[in-house]
């Protein structure tokens, strides 16, 4: 099976939070939606970029490998990671639906 070049997540922000935490499921206006909580408040962009950061903290992947597509104004956005390695999805999925190994 080839690699995929691109992998897009759907992300729900909690902006604001007492503690930044990657984790649980929303279902949201893209699907299915990772949930990642931030500390950084909705503000100048700043609730997307920590949602960024730890959104490739939490896969395993460099923070350069993770750009938003889509929602730069709204709670729920798409983010592309570049050239996942094939565990990804799996970590995606376990984070996303709480499956514990």
């Amino acid at each position: 099976m080839p690699a995929q070049d691109t992998l897009t997540v759907a992300v729900r922000v909690k902006p604001g939070a007492s503690r930044e935490r990657v984790g649980g499921r929303f279902d949201g206006p893209h699907g299915p939606a990772l949930v990642i909580a931030v500390h950084a408040p909705a503000v100048d962009g700043r609730a997307t970029e920590a949602a960024r950061r730890a959104l490739a903290g939490a896969l395993g992947v460099r923070p350069a490998a993770v750009s938003l597509r889509t929602g730069a104004a709204s709670r729920d956005k798409l983010f592309l990671v570049e050239r996942p390695a094939p565990e990804v999805s799996e970590v995606l999925r376990r984070l996303r639906d709480g499956s514990t190994t």
